[in-house]
């Protein structure tokens, strides 16, 4: 699903360059969650935006679901990200002139898929995530872990190949925390969904299949958790 091969990235301030991420080698197997985790300046959320297509690799390869992103136009590249990658970030980005609902139906726009959003599949997320009765709500409206709910839900409501978590726990508190780790591990056991998540916090970690460790752009371990050990083979349900 996700295939990293002696990944760098280098930026270039002036004559100086610093290396956010120096030759990191992974793969994620469809239907893995995964935690990649590491203090701050580590290269953890460099990683990010090179996975999710977001800013293009000094050199290495990415290869998102068996398509490379070195091999694509800034178009195709985008239009891989509209359809096969979900995003979540600490910022919950949600446009505050729009209901809940109105949020993720813009997303399902975007991705240029054909026909209209599926109702089922919706009442799913919606039940999942516990949103059902905020759907018509705007973000002001919503605290911050049905914010973060919301866009979970936005993420995943195109069924993208992978959903991708940048810190989505950093601006809430302990009790919405827990809602949204648990969300994130339900959408990965329930939906078969392959997840990415990028967080500072081990307890948050812990929760995941595997804990990737990053430090001054190196990959420095690669364990699994006892959550992961006792995972069962993910068998991909049809929803809606």
């Amino acid at each position: 699903m996700i295939e990293a091969t002696q990944l760098t990235k280098t930026y270039r301030t002036g004559r100086i360059e610093v290396a956010a991420v120096r030759g990191v080698n992974f793969s994620i197997p469809r239907g893995e969650f995964v935690a990649i985790v590491g203090p701050s300046g580590s290269g953890k959320s460099t990683l990010f935006y090179l996975l999710g297509g977001l800013t293009q690799a000094t050199s290495g390869s990415v290869v998102i679901d068996g398509v490379d992103f070195g091999s694509l136009t800034d178009a195709e590249r985008t239009r891989l990200r509209k359809q096969r990658i979900g995003f979540v970030f600490q910022r919950f980005n949600l446009l505050q002139s729009l209901t809940a609902l109105g949020n993720i139906e813009v997303a399902h726009t975007i991705s240029g898929q054909r026909g209209g959003m599926d109702k089922g599949y919706l009442d799913s997320l919606s039940e999942m995530l516990s949103i059902q009765g905020r759907l018509n709500h705007r973000p002001a409206e919503l605290s911050g872990g049905e914010q973060q709910r919301v866009a979970i839900a936005r993420a995943l409501i195109t069924r993208p190949a992978i959903l991708l978590a940048d810190e989505p726990t950093g601006n809430l508190d302990t009790k919405n925390s827990d809602a949204v780790l648990a969300m994130l591990q339900r959408s990965n056991r329930e939906l078969g969904q392959t997840v990415l998540m990028i967080t500072h916090n081990l307890e948050a970690a812990s929760i995941a299949d595997r804990i990737l460790q990053m430090r001054d752009g190196e990959m420095v371990s690669n364990e699994r958790t006892e959550s992961g050990a006792a995972k069962a083979p993910v068998q991909v349900p049809v929803i809606g």
